[in-house]
């Protein structure tokens, strides 16, 4: 009996437990601290500097990132896998973003650009098969080959061919007089073998396949007001036998799709933007895609 009664107290104990709040600032934080409070108090107290000593620091059980916006993107590769960052249904495990932008672009200002041909430069990215160019924060104007060859281009914009960027700068300037920058990280969160996650309210751009990919066995997840955009191939991407909600998001830029699916996945659509301007707004390559109004979920 008194084993039982035992027994049902640690349960008790388990079922109320509570997650831990760890903040983020990658401009005033520190990963020597704890990352328990927003701001410095002591040596050991305060937020720590990056995501990825957030995540290091969950423990499961419905813990919370919370990004301070400092008004500078985080520049980092987000993994959120396993125990540690999955939740429950009553207390997910939560990214919540505050508006903050996670961006995976690299300067091209001192990259080894050879002259081409006439007016057009190139450059051999990092990442070949899927990229992307900015002019400052601005995403360049990007054409594409239809015969092998690289196409007319006029000055500012690019194209992706054979593994070169080719660019073609205003007459009498080089690329390296320009705030050229390139996708320079792989994909910017990648979700692998979690359950009951939620991110939010966030930004994701320039990273050379995905901005949020949900890879495999990722169940009872949500994606709430996230823009993944200008990114090399997708801006959300969800595969393998995953199980994602996608609620009132937004994409656009995207190298190969808004939106893209693969796998036995099952994603849910629920609202949002998603621009087929640059890539058609949903790319299923498997899986299977539900449509449904927020209120009807």
């Amino acid at each position: 009996m008194r084993k039982f009664i035992l027994g049902l107290l640690l349960l008790s104990l388990t079922s109320t437990a509570v997650g831990r709040d760890i903040y983020v600032d990658n401009r005033n934080g520190d990963d020597r601290r704890s990352g328990r409070t927003p701001t410095a108090d002591g040596e050991a107290s305060g937020p720590v500097r990056t995501i990825e000593k957030a995540i290091r620091l969950c423990g499961g059980g419905g813990d919370r990132i919370i990004l301070i916006n400092s008004g500078e993107p985080y520049r980092e590769q987000v993994s959120i896998q396993g125990p540690r960052c999955s939740g429950t249904a009553e207390q997910p495990f939560e990214l919540i973003g505050n508006g903050c932008v996670l961006d995976g672009r690299v300067p091209l200002e001192e990259a080894p650009w050879e002259h081409y041909r006439g007016e057009i430069f190139r450059v051999q990215p990092k990442y070949m098969s899927f990229q992307q160019v900015f002019l400052g924060e601005t995403p360049a104007v990007r054409r594409y080959s239809t015969d092998g060859l690289v196409p007319e281009l006029k000055p500012l914009e690019w194209c992706l061919l054979d593994g070169y960027i080719y660019f073609r700068p205003e007459p009498g300037r080089l690329p390296e007089s320009y705030d050229l920058y390139c996708c320079g990280a792989k994909t910017g969160i990648t979700l692998y073998n979690v359950h009951d996650v939620v991110i939010s309210d966030l930004v994701v751009r320039g990273f050379h396949l995905d901005g949020v990919n949900a890879h495999d066995n990722v169940r009872r997840t949500d994606i709430i007001g996230v823009n993944s955009s200008a990114n090399g191939r997708s801006g959300f991407s969800v595969g393998g036998a995953s199980r994602v909600r996608i609620e009132d998001c937004a994409a656009a830029g995207n190298g190969a799709a808004q939106v893209r699916t693969e796998g036995f996945s099952i994603l849910q659509l629920n609202g949002g933007n998603f621009d087929p301007a640059s890539a058609p707004a949903l790319v299923q390559e498997g899986g299977r895609v539900v449509t449904r109004n927020p209120a009807g979920r």
